[in-house]
């Protein structure tokens, strides 16, 4: 006994019980809702890396990679729930997995904004010095990182997110001072970086 594409019921006829689907029919409906789903995932998928940048966090650097691996397992998904739905194979699992993804990348971009624009604490700042500078050029912005030695415990460089101009101002073993809000939400983010 399969499951209804479409709707997910399990079925042992023609028709779906649930929904009064034929198989391909079914399928069709599965397609439409992915693109919707898809159209859904890919505006948030390109604006979370802008809105990262607006109050960039610590960990700016980690969350992109596990952004991007979202990112590429959700497409993977479609792509191999569209297959399986070709072969008649059940995508109930899968399709579930898909559809809890899609609003995700408008929820952590939200969290990033909203944790940055409520924040109302005083910023903290923090001595240290410039051990080494990167920038990766892109098509609109690309990213600029300023490496500092880090004042956590935990963490042995940070990456710092830089604008241009404070990435043009310091060069490698400048002494800085890196202002850091607690951020609304609880994750610390980038106020600036100052000449000590």
């Amino acid at each position: 006994m399969n499951r209804c594409p479409a709707c997910g019921a399990e079925r042992a006829a023609v028709l779906c019980p649930a929904c009064g689907l034929t198989q391909e029919a079914a399928e069709v409906v599965l397609r439409r809702r992915l693109i919707v789903h898809t159209l859904v995932f890919l505006p948030g998928s390109l604006l979370f890396p802008f809105l990262s940048q607006l109050y960039p966090p610590l960990d700016l650097d980690a969350m992109l990679v596990f952004f991007g691996t979202l990112f590429f397992l959700a497409i993977f998904l479609v792509v191999l729930i569209d297959r399986r739905t070709r072969a008649h194979q059940d995508v109930e699992l899968l399709k579930r997995i898909f559809f809890g993804l899609t609003p995700l990348p408008w929820v952590l971009g939200a969290a990033l904004f909203l944790n940055g624009r409520l924040d109302r604490g005083k910023p903290e700042f923090h001595p240290t010095s410039v051990v080494s500078r990167f920038e990766m050029k892109g098509l609109v912005r690309g990213s600029r990182r300023l490496m500092v030695y880090s004042w956590r415990e935990s963490h042995r460089l940070e990456r710092l997110a830089a604008e241009p101009d404070d990435f043009a101002r310091f060069r490698d073993g400048d002494a800085v001072v890196v202002g850091v809000m607690p951020g609304a939400l609880g994750i610390p983010w980038l106020y600036g970086v100052y000449r000590k």
